[in-house]
């Protein structure tokens, strides 16, 4: 049987940052000057005041302290509160497409091979910029790739989901070599107007090469032992934003046209769900929960975290067995675990199992198990 190995990963992470103090500071002013121009109204009961935001309120709620942003002088103006990307010639490289692409050169280095190598590339992530041409077809070119490309949706699990096609591809031998590319732009599609969740997302990319082991140096990556997908349709995370929205005007600029969702219905739902699959999974490769040296969790939110690896392991988790990110990036959505394994896996020994999860929108859950070789 072909087995496939994660041979390396990249990251593209944006130079602009916004701390809490900085988007709290915009989102404050927004709320006053709202307040003020609806008093009247505000005063007999129509309209509701906007309540404000803090720091401590943003870290003890999620754990997130910053986050890196594609542009930060649109989010921290009060009078706008969303990132100002101008759009691009149709003959320049899309802002996914050059994120994509330094996040795959760095994962084509560590894993010590070029881009003739790779046979297929998958753009997994949240939200494309466009319809078409698909953006993996055009980080296939700007690559100088030959073979295939598609893109693919499944919310915060996109990664983990196409990891399982990358893996499928290259045992099923229709593929030596595949790049799993999440370029994630959250802050495209987050309401800084909306206190539950004006903090929640950063942006970056994140990429991971995945080949035969045959391909492979001698205790080069992490074998790919298995996967375990799982779906269950809730509208509990939700953006409604879609070329029909020009077809009913009634909706265009509501708040569904962007991130919306019951943040607790999610943690109550999701938190068992996910300890679950991953605690079945393990199950099913003949291991046990004790059998995990690391944990690289989607990093949404640490509340979530901390209860999802207490619920798999039976007690609390170090910091070390399941690493924290979200406090630097934010939710980058599916970028999240992939960013957590690439930042935290080097130090991990020969025959050490890990398993990288990713929850979200869908509901989705990605599974994957890994052992260093």
């Amino acid at each position: 049987m072909i087995k496939a190995v994660i041979s390396g990963t990249g990251l593209y992470t944006p130079p602009a940052t916004v701390d809490n103090d900085e988007l709290v500071k915009a989102f404050n002013q927004y709320v006053e000057t709202y307040n003020s121009e609806h008093a009247d109204a505000i005063e007999r009961g129509e309209v509701e005041a906007l309540q404000p935001s803090s720091s401590e309120f943003i870290e003890k709620a999620s754990g997130i302290k910053r986050r890196h942003v594609i542009d930060k002088t649109g989010i921290v103006d009060p009078e706008r509160l969303a990132p100002y990307i101008p759009e691009r010639g149709n003959d320049e490289p899309s802002v996914q497409c050059e994120m994509a692409v330094t996040a795959c050169n760095q994962a084509l280095e560590q894993a010590g091979k070029k881009a003739s190598d790779v046979d297929f590339v998958i753009v997994a992530c949240s939200n494309m910029q466009r319809a078409y041409p698909a953006i993996s077809i055009e980080v296939q070119a700007a690559l100088g790739i030959e073979g295939f490309a598609y893109d693919m949706n499944v919310a915060c699990s996109s990664a983990t989901f196409g990891l399982q096609a990358a893996l499928n591809s290259v045992e099923n031998g229709s593929a030596r070599a595949v790049l799993v590319v999440s370029p994630e732009i959250c802050s495209g599609h987050l309401n800084f107007r909306d206190r539950d969740s004006h903090f929640i997302f950063g942006d970056a990319c994140t990429a991971i090469m995945v080949e035969r082991e045959e391909d492979t140096r001698p205790g080069q990556g992490f074998e790919i032992l298995g996967t375990r997908l799982k779906t269950s349709f809730s509208n509990n995370i939700r953006n409604n934003f879609g070329f029909l929205n020009r077809a009913d005007e009634s909706g265009v600029g509501k708040p569904d046209k962007l991130f919306i969702q019951q943040g607790r219905k999610v943690f109550r739902e999701v938190s068992p769900l996910v300890a679950e699959t991953i605690q079945s999974h393990l199950e099913s490769l003949s291991l046990k929960p004790e059998d995990l040296r690391r944990m690289w969790l989607h990093q949404a939110n640490l509340n979530m975290n901390q209860l999802i690896a207490r619920r798999v392991l039976g007690r609390d988790a170090s910091e070390d067995e399941a690493p924290v990110i979200l406090d630097e990036y934010a939710n980058t959505s599916s970028a999240g675990s992939i960013i957590a394994f690439h930042k935290h896996k080097d130090d991990l020994n020969s025959g050490d199992t890990g398993v990288i999860c990713s929850f979200g929108a869908g509901y989705s859950i990605g599974s994957v198990v890994v052992r260093r070789r």
